[in-house]
């Protein structure tokens, strides 16, 4: 195996300002904050009332596999957990946010 010398080459600082785009505009597909928080809870709430359903007809006698119910339960359970630490970290974030001193 040849290990190749490093190559140096100067830094082209033109391309380098081109590709920064400070003011770049925001195109009309892009989703607000508000709104991408809203979808993500819905999908929350649509995968806890799947499991629901299925634990409903699972008891009603509906379903024979045992194995889909289990998956849509623990779905919804991840889903679930995942919400509560990321709404852990924004509460968190903005408790150290009110305790900085201006």
């Amino acid at each position: 195996m040849q290990i190749e010398p490093l190559k140096l080459f100067p830094v082209n600082a033109t391309n380098a300002v081109k590709n920064l785009e400070v003011n770049k505009p925001v195109n009309a597909d892009s989703v607000d904050f508000s709104q991408f928080l809203r979808d993500a809870l819905g999908s929350v709430n649509s995968l806890q009332l799947q499991a629901e359903k299925a634990s409903i007809d699972l008891a009603a006698g509906k379903v024979e596999d045992v194995s889909q119910v289990m998956v849509a339960t623990e779905k919804a359970s991840v889903a679930l957990q995942l919400t509560m630490q990321v709404r852990n970290k924004v509460v968190e974030a903005y408790q150290e946010i009110m305790r900085m001193q201006v």
